[in-house]
C-alpha cells in the first residue's frame, strides 16, 4: 500500500509540475511573434498623449537575434535584450536618426526602458514591463501590417 501511494503521488507532483513549466513557457513565447505598442508609462505628470502626440513607441522582439527593433516614439530604436525566465534587461540602445521629437516622451521612454528588470503579461494579454516589482510600462499587442 505505501509503494502505491508513494507512485501516486509521485505521478501527481510529476503531472503538475510539467503542467507549470509548460505556463512558464508559453509566458515566455507570448513576447514574440508581435508588435508591442506603449499604452501606459510610469512617472511623468504629462498626459500620454501630450509625450507621444504624433506615434506611440512600439516593440519587437526578435527570438534568434536577441534584438528588439521599433521606435520610442518619435525615432527607431533598436538594442540588445536578455531574457532569462521571466527577468528583462535591455542593453544600449543603437544609433538612430535624431529627429526632433514633440512631447518630450523619447527621454521618458529611453529613461525608462533602461531601469526594466523583468516583464509580465496580464490576464488581459498586455505586456508589462517592471522595475523591480513595479509595473513601469504597459504595452497592447497591435496587429500586423
Amino acid at each position: 500500500m505505501k509503494k502505491y501511494t508513494i507512485a501516486i503521488v509521485s505521478v501527481l507532483t510529476l503531472l503538475i509540475t510539467s503542467c507549470m513549466a509548460s505556463k512558464d513557457t508559453k509566458g515566455t513565447a507570448s513576447i514574440y511573434d508581435t508588435t508591442w505598442e506603449l499604452e501606459y508609462i510610469s512617472g511623468p505628470r504629462i498626459a500620454f498623449e501630450g509625450l507621444f502626440p504624433n506615434k506611440k513607441p512600439q516593440l519587437t522582439f526578435d527570438q534568434k537575434e536577441k534584438r528588439v527593433y521599433g521606435n520610442n516614439g518619435c525615432n527607431g530604436y533598436s538594442a540588445p535584450y536578455t531574457l532569462n525566465g521571466k527577468s528583462l534587461t535591455f542593453g544600449e540602445a543603437g544609433p538612430t536618426t535624431m529627429m526632433f521629437c514633440e512631447g518630450g516622451g523619447e527621454q521618458q521612454f529611453l529613461k525608462q526602458i533602461a531601469k526594466i528588470t523583468s516583464y509580465s503579461i496580464d490576464k488581459d494579454g498586455k505586456l508589462n514591463l517592471i522595475e523591480g516589482d513595479v509595473p513601469m510600462m504597459r504595452f497592447k499587442k497591435v496587429a500586423k501590417q
